[in-house]
């Protein structure tokens, strides 16, 4: 069974940095795309940051300029470098396969509050 444990989150200060990482277990992530989601409801998670199996990346909205993608897939683990943090990057962060026929079960993501 697939399990993707994200961790990392935590308070920061405006203009701070925070490192998000991804672990998944139960599968070879190698093969797919990997991105970072945003909660932005309880129903609804925008996508971020994804990365592709050979490590190219693309960013959408806020995160250009300020998140780094990055993968182990030796160790089938994702990480998300956020810079400069803003009030607006408050979320829940989940990782999951950016193909949304083979996404897994979420995992319960990480809280990143930003304060204002």
């Amino acid at each position: 069974q697939v399990q993707l444990v994200e961790s990392g989150g935590g308070l920061v200060q405006p203009g701070g940095s925070l490192r998000l990482s991804c672990a998944a277990s139960g599968c070879d992530f190698s093969r797919d795309g990997m991105g970072w989601y945003r909660e932005v409801s309880r129903e609804e998670r925008n996508l971020v940051a994804e990365i592709t199996r050979d490590s190219r990346t693309r960013y959408y909205g806020s995160a250009k300029g300020r998140f780094t993608n990055s993968r182990d897939n030796a160790n089938n683990k994702v990480y998300l470098q956020m810079n400069n943090r803003k009030p607006e990057d408050t979320a829940v962060y989940y990782c999951n396969k950016v193909n949304p026929i083979r996404q897994d079960a979420w995992g319960q993501g990480t809280q990143v509050p930003v304060s204002s």
